[in-house]
């Protein structure tokens, strides 16, 4: 076996030397550290480090020769694609993988970020129109991605029952129009794709996370959803539940789907990560006004879309407000995330937005 060269001495980033130092943890896997230079523009003196598993030895050396001489500005597929080029065909990646690796590389030379790199806000919830709710969403990922608000955690709350259906979805597909108008439903269309989300003061809890897209880069599309969520994950085990992510952006329990995920990408650098999760839901109700076909049960191991859906009032036997404090509170000890409040302007824009596009016949319709 080969013997490793001993470990170089790498100076941080931030101490005016040239070393470069990343870290990423992947979720439910190990620690990845990356330390280099930059010469000429070029990755140099690389060594990747970390708790995680591999084999044979010698392939460390292989992924340290392989990241050595890439140009500094490669993006995380191309850095992914050199690492595993460079593996022998025996190699065995055990908690971590060649898309950490660019991950790592991309955060030590600041073109990737962590959640800790960045100041978080909460906005705690407050009652809004689900119509201005919507359009918040679009208002403030514009602000985080130009820059004028910090990464921000919100939690919804409304009034008045709803549906808000995803960016692509049809109208008359998805919506029994007799339940609607008996129900005196509110019908949204959201920036995002994904289903239709029934939605009864209290019956629902909703947030959504404002982020730059740095976070998430080099992570696939996939998994973005489940490292965004994390953090919920562990609130959700604080009251007693094990959740986990049934792909793409399910999540669910032993006992049923909890909830779901859906994002958007905005061109300035922003983006949106939106989930709601059931806490009381009227089943009956909902199937009065949501058309749930069977081809949207077939991969799902159930017929019945009443039982499809498993409410966490049942779940955990606490009220709707325990829950999202605890959400709160698990967001702010990992992310030291202080408090905000929307701002008069934002408020102002989101409910022009509204009058605009979001409360008009021709976005609703868009996709009849």
């Amino acid at each position: 076996m080969t013997s490793l060269p001993p470990p170089q001495d790498f100076r941080g980033a931030d101490d005016g030397s040239n070393g470069h130092h990343g870290e990423y943890k992947v979720p439910g896997g190990k620690l990845v550290v990356v330390d280099f230079d930059v010469v000429d523009g070029h990755l140099a003196k690389v060594s990747l480090s970390g708790d995680f598993f591999l084999e044979p030895d010698e392939a460390l050396l292989e992924i340290n020769r392989a990241l050595t001489g890439l140009p500094a500005d490669s993006g995380a597929r191309e850095i992914a694609d050199a690492v595993a080029a460079a593996l022998p065909a025996e190699a065995v990646l055990f908690g971590f993988s060649a898309d950490a690796v660019a991950i790592a590389v991309r955060r030590a030379l600041a073109k990737a970020t962590g959640w800790l790199d960045h100041h978080w806000n909460i906005i705690a919830p407050s009652v809004l129109p689900t119509h201005v709710n919507v359009a918040l969403d679009e208002v403030l990922t514009e602000e985080v991605g130009a820059g004028r608000r910090n990464p921000t955690l919100r939690f919804w709350d409304w009034e008045e029952p709803s549906v808000v259906i995803g960016s692509f979805q049809s109208v008359r597909n998805e919506l029994h129009p007799e339940g609607v108008a008996r129900h005196g439903i509110s019908v949204v269309r959201r920036i995002s794709g994904g289903g239709a989300m029934f939605m009864e003061a209290g019956n629902c809890i909703t947030y959504s996370l404002y982020l730059p897209q740095t976070l998430v880069d080099g992570i696939s599309f996939a998994d973005s959803y489940a490292f965004l969520d994390a953090w919920v994950m562990a609130a959700l085990a604080k009251v007693g539940i094990s959740a986990f992510y049934v792909p793409l952006n399910d999540i669910a329990t032993d006992q049923g789907k909890i909830g779901g995920a859906a994002q958007k990408r905005l061109a300035n650098g922003g983006m949106l990560h939106h989930v709601t999760m059931s806490y009381d839901i009227d089943a009956e109700k909902m199937v009065q006004v949501l058309r749930i076909g069977k081809e949207k049960l077939s991969d799902k191991g159930t017929r019945s879309a009443k039982k499809r859906v498993d409410p966490l009032r049942r779940q955990t036997g606490l009220a709707r407000a325990e829950i999202v404090a605890a959400m709160m509170d698990v967001f702010t000890e990992r992310y030291a995330a202080t408090p905000s409040e929307l701002t008069g302007a934002e408020l102002d824009t989101a409910r022009a937005r509204v009058a605009s596009k979001f409360g008009t016949a021709e976005w609703l319709h868009r996709v009849p």
